[in-house]
């Protein structure tokens, strides 16, 4: 029953098949009595740079005998003739076998640890018998789209007769080429005979861009008749050897291609090679790239021919054969010069994960995370924008040394923040041309460049800041910065550009935000206080918000500094000077006339006496008379007015005087003013108790309220009126004196300055 319960698991369940990240040759070839060299790779952790490594044969049922390990273990077979050497480095080690024969072509394994465990490559090794060793057979080797030279030598008898190359099918010999001048259609512009001399009993058969359809066995014969000279020739070409490269996720390998000075100015190309299918072209020098490849692959041409393809941000297709070639047009055809590599990307990875794309919206801004080797910290740090039409060439636009391309002077900055393995790089004021792959790369370990897409998209950016400031020289500047409520908790910062960075400024926080509409509560206005502007303070300012260590929106604006003109404020200061006159001049004749009452009086006759029939002052300037009339027809209305004030506040705090005197008896009311009685006799010589109540009430004033009261004061005999209070007398003094001024004022308007 529990059998049935794990077998109905593994159906649902299948099992994970964990990838070894050992990796080797998949297939090695020799010859007999020759010898290989195996090199495996392994993940350069500290426990596997002191793991026990091994190199074991596999047998009928899947077991793996250990033939060598790095523990000094060799067998009796392998005696004298094998080693195993580590390289803890570059995290491989290599398996060295010489005198091969027939008996060592297998399954074998190369790995750590112990055999059962999984760590390990599988590695197919093929020894072939050397034909030369077997028959009178002459044997040529060639690498692949090489050049081959094929000596034939012959007797003195048959130096004047036809020499020729047929190659031997199952039941003929083709003929390839022959001294009449003939040549074949599979080799033609490549075979040629070549006869140094008829003292020279050698002739030789020359093939250029030799294929892999070239392999096989010719016949060299001078003569045609029984008595030739044959001699049989074994043409073995070689497929370039594939090199091993390893390489984990995310990280970064290079392929150096050197084929020889002879392709130099010949087109190159790398392709890969995937399950035996076709060789795709990956990129070449003729701007061509595979899709899958671009934005992180670019083509560097170096010294006598060498073609150099760097590839970052590895993924787990990119894993398969490449090969490199020479080629008119840039594509993989048999006949021409190749170099292969095996790439193995290993998942296990010290490269931590980033973004891939980043997007951005017109006018905003982008922040990007760039990992490097923690051991890096001190080796300089760059971005680069990769330029398709350029065969991916990748030119620098900012540097943590303080390189900047100038076109990103205000909008790009290099951070070492949040450092231990990750630098940040900054880009605003973003536009449609900002779209593309970006490189993040380092002096250091180049295995971690690294590539990022910035996408533009359609929107607003986020913090709201004005475009251009223009601040005045001495004087102080204020810039604010609006952030939407999604920034709330964030933290919020201005600083000012540099080529090297961007140097952090205190900051005054404003409270909510007018500018978002969604949420004022959360929005918010940060803003940047100077004092006192100096030339020095001109330049880049950025505001933006962090979260923690990460960087995060900016928005940048640029403030102008200028003096302000001279020429203009004493124009200003010109236009403002006779208002200011005016004033001044009406304040002293305001102070004049509170002094003297008759001040205007005075002042109209000195204008009658200064009419236009007399005699003009010669210490006058011509038109000062005409003025000096209009400024006092102008000012005569506002002193009155201003006069009839003053009266008005006088009458009212000296009515508040007198009602403090004031005594009131039960129903009647008793004016009494101290001041009516000279001395206390007369206040004792008047006994009013047994007068009657309309001789109680004693008159100070008479009819005229603002008259001094005499010594003997008369009752009056009139009928007796209403009491008036002293807030209604001042009002209608206050009102008199304004009906008067007004009158005055529209008199002096129709009869001119002369008549005022």
């Amino acid at each position: 029953m529990s059998r049935l319960f794990l077998a109905c698991l593994l159906a649902i369940f299948p099992v994970v098949s964990m990838k070894s990240p050992i990796f080797g040759p998949e297939e090695v070839t020799s010859v007999e009595g020759r010898s290989v060299s195996i090199k495996c790779y392994y993940p350069p952790t500290s426990v596997n740079r002191h793991t026990r490594k091994y190199w074991c044969r596999q047998g009928a049922q899947g077991r793996c005998t250990t033939l060598i390990s790095s523990e000094g273990y060799v067998s009796d077979d392998y005696v004298g003739r094998a080693n195993l050497t580590n390289f803890p480095e570059s995290g491989t080690f290599v398996v060295d076998i010489s005198r091969l024969t027939h008996k060592d072509s297998g399954r074998y394994k190369c790995g750590l640890g112990i055999s059962s465990r999984g760590l390990n490559f599988d590695v197919s090794l093929e020894v072939s018998q050397d034909s030369a060793q077997a028959s009178d057979t002459h044997v040529y080797t060639v690498d692949l789209g090489r050049t081959v030279t094929i000596n034939c030598p012959f007797t003195r008898a048959n130096s004047e007769k036809r020499k020729s190359l047929c190659k031997k099918t199952i039941q003929d010999c083709f003929q390839v080429v022959d001294s009449t001048g003939y040549v074949s259609n599979s080799y033609k512009d490549r075979a040629h005979i070549r006869i140094l001399g008829t003292d020279t009993l050698v002739f030789s058969v020359v093939i250029n861009r030799v294929k892999l359809s070239d392999a096989g066995m010719y016949v060299c014969q001078a003569g045609d008749d029984a008595k030739a000279d044959k001699i049989n020739i074994d043409l073995q070409v070689l497929e370039p050897e594939p090199e091993l490269v390893y390489g984990d996720l995310r990280s970064s390998v290079t392929f150096d291609c050197s084929l020889g000075p002879e392709v130099a100015n010949v087109p190159k190309f790398l392709c890969q090679k995937k399950n035996g299918g076709a060789c795709n072209v990956v990129i070449n020098t003729l701007g061509k790239k595979a899709q899958d490849f671009q934005g992180r692959i670019v083509s560097v041409p170096k010294d006598n021919g060498v073609f150099s393809v760097h590839i970052t941000s590895l993924r787990k297709e990119d894993a398969g054969r490449y090969v490199c070639g020479a080629q008119p047009e840039g594509e993989p055809q048999d006949g021409w010069p190749v170099q292969a590599w095996q790439l193995f990307v290993n998942e296990e990875t010290a490269i931590p994960a980033s973004p891939s794309v980043v997007k951005g919206v017109r006018g905003g801004s982008v922040t990007v995370s760039c990992p490097y080797n923690p051991k890096d910290a001190n080796s300089a740090k760059y971005w680069c924008h990769w330029e398709e039409a350029q065969n991916g060439r990748c030119p620098r636009l900012v540097e943590s040394r303080g390189l900047m391309k100038e076109q990103y002077e205000g909008r790009l900055v290099l951070l070492t923040e949040p450092g231990n393995g990750t630098y940040t790089v900054i880009l605003n004021q973003l536009t449609d041309q900002d779209a593309g792959f970006y490189w993040c790369v380092t002096d250091g370990d180049t295995r971690w460049i690294s590539t990022v897409e910035l996408k533009v998209v359609q929107g607003e950016p986020s913090l709201k800041v004005p475009k251009n400031v223009t601040a005045w020289l001495g004087e102080p500047l204020k810039l604010s910065c609006h952030f939407p409520c999604k920034f709330y908790s964030f933290e919020k910062y201005w600083c000012k550009w540099s080529n090297r960075g961007c140097s952090a400024l205190p900051t005054q926080n404003d409270g909510p935000s007018q500018a978002f509409v969604s949420c004022d509560q959360n929005s918010q206005v940060v803003s940047l206080n100077l004092d006192t502007v100096t030339k020095e303070d001109e330049g880049w300012y950025w505001c933006g918000v962090k979260e923690g260590p990460r960087y995060g929106e900016t928005a940048a604006v640029y403030v102008a500094v200028e003096s302000r003109v001279k020429g203009s404020q004493g124009a200003k200061q010109a236009k403002a000077a006779p208002a200011g006159a005016a004033i001044q001049e009406g304040q002293e004749i305001q102070n004049k006339a509170l002094l003297d009452p008759s001040f205007f009086e005075k002042e109209s006759v000195k204008d009658a006496a200064g009419g236009p029939g007399a005699p003009a002052d010669p210490g006058r300037p011509t038109g000062y008379s005409g003025s000096s009339k209009a400024l006092v027809s102008t000012l005569v209305p506002l002193a009155l007015v201003l006069v009839a004030g003053v009266v008005a506040i006088g009458v009212v705090r000296a009515r508040h005087r007198k009602n403090v005197d004031r005594i009131s008896i039960r129903s009647y009311r008793t004016d009494i003013s101290m001041s009516d009685f000279e001395n206390s006799r007369d206040f004792e010589g008047r006994d009013n108790m047994g007068a009657s109540p309309e001789a109680q009430e004693t008159s100070l004033g008479g009819k005229d309220e603002f008259a001094t009261t005499t010594e003997d004061t008369v009752e009056s005999k009139e009928p007796k009126k209403a009491k008036r209070s002293s807030k209604e007398e001042a009002d209608e003094a206050f009102t008199t004196f304004l009906l008067q001024a007004k009158n005055l004022a529209s008199a002096t308007t129709q009869n001119g300055p002369t008549e005022a």
